[in-house]
């Protein structure tokens, strides 16, 4: 049975990302099915870390059944928190943002990004951070909070290395 460290005392950020690492490399062990692993990742990013209202998965298909154009939209994923956006067009929000870009984009005042798409009002801070394999956008990890810069760079970071673990960990495609 999995069971994440649990502490009273405060972990600095290394040492929180260092320990979320080896808990993901734990969950990973034995299973390869991405969708499971999401589900048990966003699980473990919202139990875990503080100061969060929705942790998450938006994950790369096409728009529309026998859709011939190649258009390609984020559809959700697991996620721990409240009911989310379905459907983001790839450009549009912080996450479509994130894999036009092709990279993280950490976001202190929701309230200032231009398009945000407010699935819950509440949320004022957001990383979103693409899981990429082979030069290919698979999809996003996704983390809100209702405290504005709640994110830096050590999150950043440590997120980045939890999706490339994620990635690396599970089979594709889905």
């Amino acid at each position: 049975m999995f069971q994440a460290r649990t502490s009273d005392t405060p972990r600095d950020k290394a040492t929180l990302y260092s320990d979320l690492k080896s808990d993901l490399g734990g969950l990973l062990t034995d299973e390869r099915d991405a969708i499971a692993n999401a589900a048990n990742l966003s699980a473990l990013l919202f139990t875990t870390l503080p100061d969060l209202n929705w942790a998450g998965f938006y994950f790369m298909r096409n728009a529309a059944k026998g859709n011939l154009g190649g258009t390609r939209e984020l559809v959700l994923g697991p996620f721990q928190g409240k009911p989310a956006c379905v459907r983001i067009a790839v450009g549009r929000g912080v996450c479509g943002t994130a894999v036009e870009r092709r990279q993280s984009v950490l976001v202190e005042d929701v309230h200032a990004f231009p398009g945000h798409i407010a699935c819950d009002a509440a949320s004022r801070s957001e990383l979103v951070v693409p899981l990429i394999l082979d030069g290919q956008v698979l999809g996003v990890i996704d983390l809100d909070s209702p405290s504005p810069a709640r994110f830096d760079a050590q999150d950043q970071a440590g997120i980045e290395a939890l999706a490339e673990l994620f990635v690396t960990g599970s089979d594709w495609p889905l």
